[in-house]
C-alpha cells in the first residue's frame, strides 16, 4: 500500500501577500480597464509601480507572476510588457 501526499497547504503559497504594499489599494490600480491606451495608461502603470518599488515582497510577487505565466496587470513593479516582451 502506498501512502498519498497531501497537497501542500495554499496558505504557504499566497502567504507573502499578507505582507503586500499593495494589500489595501484598489486593485484597478494594478489592472488595465479596456481599452486604456497612452498616457493614461503609461500614468497608471508607473503609479502602481511606484506602490512596488518600496514593497517589502516584490520579489515573491514578480516570481509568482514568473511561475504562474501572469498575462495582466503590474506584479512586482513590471507590467505586462516588460514580462512578456514582444519578439522583434
Amino acid at each position: 500500500m502506498t501512502r498519498k501526499t497531501l497537497p501542500r497547504p495554499l496558505l504557504d503559497q499566497w502567504e507573502w501577500q499578507d505582507r503586500a504594499s499593495c494589500r489595501d489599494t484598489d486593485p484597478a490600480v494594478f489592472f488595465s480597464p479596456q481599452n486604456e491606451r497612452g498616457p493614461a495608461r503609461r500614468r497608471r502603470e508607473e503609479y502602481a509601480m511606484s506602490i512596488c518599488r518600496s514593497c517589502p515582497v516584490r520579489e515573491p510577487c514578480a516570481a509568482f507572476a514568473a511561475t504562474t505565466r501572469e498575462s495582466f496587470g503590474v506584479w512586482g513593479g513590471q507590467t505586462e510588457s516588460q514580462r512578456h516582451p514582444r519578439a522583434r
